[in-house]
């Protein structure tokens, strides 16, 4: 009963920030537990037989559906040269050339042990996921190039904590490739801010065969330089001094990491547009025009209120991004928390897989943390900030709840996937 008394609350804060390592991950095997949890109840009460073949769905069940199969496919059958076709039309159909090759390389060494696809890429998963979120701390309690805040360290603590229990948290225990991307996002963001531009470069031609998320990355790099080359000016030395030569690697390698998967591809099935073509058989054809598919679609679901709520929810973000809320963060995260929206809702269509894609925009959760945790002027941590992050805690395992029991399940006649 101690522990719930002020004094006992000013201890267990205190023993988190000295030791925040522990706590994250205390705080990930719980949210873990919670994802877990999420997935039973959607096995139990709202997967249809006729999605996995026989009358009693269990949770094994739920981690063999959607894009788990064809990542087992691709770590049991490679890559399928030349590309799968219509009959009918010669078109390019669906094949295991839509999804990237480092996550099942990865589940693939893993089961050199013996482990079985479903546990290996869950192993692979776990410990990317743990990873991802002590590096989203790291970044987030980063000072440069932010305003100032006596408590970021706080901050920083209760959003890695808050972005464990995003709704869409349960598919970093599925075969996915969320965590992985998630630990490499964040790990080159740490690195550009700290200057390793080398092993940034290494990370990003690492990504660019994990997820296609470099040209939002890109603006964080062309902004942190922009920056650099300013306060090396201000204080009177070379712009960019001795780091010139891994300067121009860093940007080589980002600019191939946005081109990397889909020139592999081209290569290998002697079609230079072969990935664009598979991801046209999957439903993306950015080639209709940015932001063009979701305007359409809240036109035809809502009219024009629901084209008002979008535009309004997108002002609202980047309101939070670029004011007092998003301030205490490193102008390179707000950048790729800018970016990285932006350029999904230019390029993917209006899809339920949205929810999950945002999972990689972490500072979302240092948003949220910042409106519960501090005044609405964004100014000092408020004093009942505990109570605050507690509520918005259980909502987001309603939301984890949720998301998995009304997009995880596979119904044939009425496909949301996750």
């Amino acid at each position: 009963m101690k522990l719930l008394g002020r004094e006992g609350r000013e201890r267990v804060t205190a023993a988190a920030l000295q030791h925040p390592s522990r706590a994250l991950l205390g705080v990930y095997a719980l949210s873990r537990v919670v994802a877990l949890l999420g997935i039973w109840v959607a096995a139990r009460y709202y997967q249809e037989p006729a999605g996995v073949g026989h009358l009693e769905p269990t949770v094994r069940d739920m981690f063999q559906l959607w894009d788990a199969q064809w990542y087992e496919r691709i770590v049991t059958e490679g890559y399928p040269v030349p590309l799968p076709a219509d009959p009918r039309t010669g078109e390019i159909t669906y094949s295991q050339w839509a999804f990237f090759p480092v996550f099942p390389a990865l589940v693939r060494l893993v089961m050199v042990t013996g482990l079985g696809f479903t546990t290996a890429a869950v192993l692979v998963n776990l410990v990317a996921g743990a990873a991802a979120v002590l590096l989203i701390h790291r970044v987030l309690r980063f000072p440069g190039h932010a305003a100032s805040q006596p408590a970021r360290d706080r901050l920083a603590l209760v959003a890695a904590g808050l972005w464990c229990l995003y709704p869409a948290t349960g598919v970093m225990l599925l075969a996915y490739t969320e965590a992985l991307a998630a630990c490499l996002v964040a790990g080159a963001l740490l690195l550009l801010m700290r200057r390793h531009y080398l092993w940034f470069a290494l990370v990003a031609v690492v990504l660019g065969y994990t997820r296609a998320v470099a040209p939002a990355l890109g603006l964080a790099v062309l902004v942190h330089l922009l920056l650099r080359w300013r306060e090396d000016r201000a204080a009177g030395v070379r712009p960019l001094g001795g780091d010139r030569v891994g300067v121009g690697v860093m940007l080589a390698a980002t600019a191939f990491s946005a081109v990397a998967w889909p020139l592999t591809v081209g290569y290998f099935s002697g079609l230079p547009d072969a990935f664009f073509q598979v991801q046209a058989a999957w439903g993306q054809r950015p080639a209709q025009g940015p932001f063009v598919l979701w305007f359409s679609w809240a036109w035809e679901e809502k009219g024009l209120a629901g084209v008002v709520v979008m535009v309004a929810l997108v002002a609202t973000y980047l309101a939070l991004v670029i004011g007092r809320h998003g301030s205490w963060m490193p102008l390179e995260v707000r950048m790729w928390a800018l970016a990285y929206p932006l350029y999904l809702f230019a390029v993917v269509r209006p899809i339920t897989s949205m929810w999950r894609f945002l999972l990689l925009d972490f500072p979302i959760a240092a948003l949220v943390t910042s409106v519960a945790m501090r005044t609405s002027t964004g100014g000092d941590v408020v004093r009942h900030w505990r109570l605050r992050v507690a509520i918005v805690a259980v909502l987001l395992v309603g939301g984890v709840i949720a998301w998995s029991c009304g997009l995880l399940p596979y119904v044939p006649w009425h496909v949301t996937p996750p």
